[in-house]
């Protein structure tokens, strides 16, 4: 890997691990969410993304959410992944 990838490939996951952190923040949190809300919507799909985005909002609850997600990882999962696991008809 050349080091224009490297850097490329730390700077993605130094934002992801950043907004994990940020965002159990209470009011910069809330900002960050609300910020993101497009990407999260479009990335997890209308109603699942409208969920997240209004779970991270609301100050407690997304306080607890963003902590638990930090370990556990994302509680509503992306389109992708959903359709991964559907079983095979």
């Amino acid at each position: 890997m050349s080091s224009g990838v490297t850097r490329r490939i730390f700077r993605a996951g130094g934002w992801r691990v950043a907004t994990r952190i940020i965002k159990p923040i209470p009011i910069i949190g809330s900002v960050l969410a609300f910020g993101l809300a497009g990407y999260e919507i479009k990335k997890k799909g209308l109603i699942p993304g409208a969920v997240h985005v209004g779970l991270d909002v609301t100050p407690v609850i997304g306080t607890a959410k963003g902590v638990v997600e930090i370990f556990t990882g994302d509680l509503i999962p992306d389109k992708k992944d959903r359709i991964k696991n559907l079983p095979p008809r």
